[in-house]
């Protein structure tokens, strides 16, 4: 007797697919559904497959409201650690600043061997490079101002959002993953504007 092949997709053991997770952690950063079908070599129609797909299965109305969904997902680092309660919670040093510039190759020669600094990697239109232990980010295309980010390291994002939030602080998106490095480091993210609207993040790296 011969087994019947299910057909379809395998199952997933989380409440979005890999593809899914990959775009809504796009639309949390702020991204466009243009800027994301570049960034992850897809369509843009994809990307709006994917996103229509995460509304419904997550039960939410809008993109706006996908942005504050703080959902972490299964295989992530974060998602088998319970948030610490800081009393008082404090913001760290300054961990990252960010930077748009308009010719990405041009701003890497620049900044590496004109200027110096230690080139740490790049990937697509982004550049990082150390600065006495700051990160420096560069960004072509990215974002839709000027103004440079400020990002302040916290020990634990999901406790230091919770905390500022109870500030009266309004995050622009919930705390989500930007990048998984080689070695398996999670770097996190989650974005706030200060008094005068100008932009502020808090940034955390989750390791084993």
């Amino acid at each position: 007797m011969t087994s019947q092949r299910v057909r379809g997709r395998p199952p997933h053991d989380d409440v979005l697919t890999p593809a899914e997770w990959r775009v809504v952690e796009a639309v949390r950063h702020g991204m466009t559904n243009p800027g994301i079908a570049l960034r992850l070599d897809v369509s843009t129609d994809a990307v709006k497959f994917h996103v229509g797909n995460a509304l419904q299965k997550l039960n939410l109305g809008s993109r706006a409201d996908l942005r504050r969904w703080n959902g972490v997902r299964n295989d992530s680092k974060l998602s088998t650690r319970a948030p610490r309660m800081e009393n008082p919670m404090t913001l760290g040093p300054i961990g990252q600043i960010a930077r748009n510039v308009k010719d990405i190759a041009a701003a890497r020669h620049w900044y590496g061997e004109v200027l110096g600094l230690q080139h740490l990697y790049s990937f697509g239109n982004l550049a990082f490079f150390d600065c006495g232990g700051v990160r420096l980010f560069l960004s072509q295309g990215e974002g839709t101002g000027s103004d440079s980010i400020l990002y302040f390291r916290v020990d634990d994002i999901r406790s230091a959002h919770a905390a500022l939030t109870t500030r009266g602080i309004t995050f622009t998106d919930a705390p989500h993953l930007i990048h998984r490095h080689d070695d398996g480091t999670e770097e996190w993210m989650a974005f706030f504007r200060d008094n005068e609207d100008r932009p502020l993040g808090i940034m955390s790296q989750v390791s084993d």
